[in-house]
């Protein structure tokens, strides 16, 4: 079974920092881009920070300077990690798989996970 099991949100000051995980299996893993996207309460759901299968990687705006992600290919797993939260940054996090190379678009990632809710007070 395909599994993309996404930890490491809680609550947190702003300011603060997070490191979360995305744990995947059940998919060849080296194929697929993988991409962190999150969704406040009310808004829809935003791409974050995306990784390629070559390891190039992409930023939101929002996020740019603050985050960086990275995976490692012999554990299936990648990580994205915040500097200087902000309450802005409040949202349930997932992790995504693409087969079709890094895109913001949410509707070419086959597989999500079921998400961590990342929550920073002011």
């Amino acid at each position: 079974d395909v599994q993309l099991q996404a930890s490491g949100g809680g609550l947190v000051q702003a300011g603060d920092f997070l490191r979360l995980s995305c744990a995947a299996s059940g998919f060849p893993f080296v194929d697929y881009a993988i991409g962190w996207f999150r969704q406040a309460p009310g808004k829809e759901r935003e791409g974050v920070s995306i990784i390629a299968n070559d390891g190039t990687t992409y930023y939101a705006d929002s996020v740019l300077g603050r985050a960086t992600i990275s995976r490692d290919n012999a554990l299936n797993t990648v990580h994205l990690q915040m500097l200087r939260l902000k309450p802005e940054d409040t949202a349930v996090y997932y992790c995504a798989a693409s087969p079709y190379g890094p895109s913001w678009s949410l509707k070419l990632y086959r597989y999500w996970g079921q998400g961590t809710q990342v929550t920073v007070s002011s």
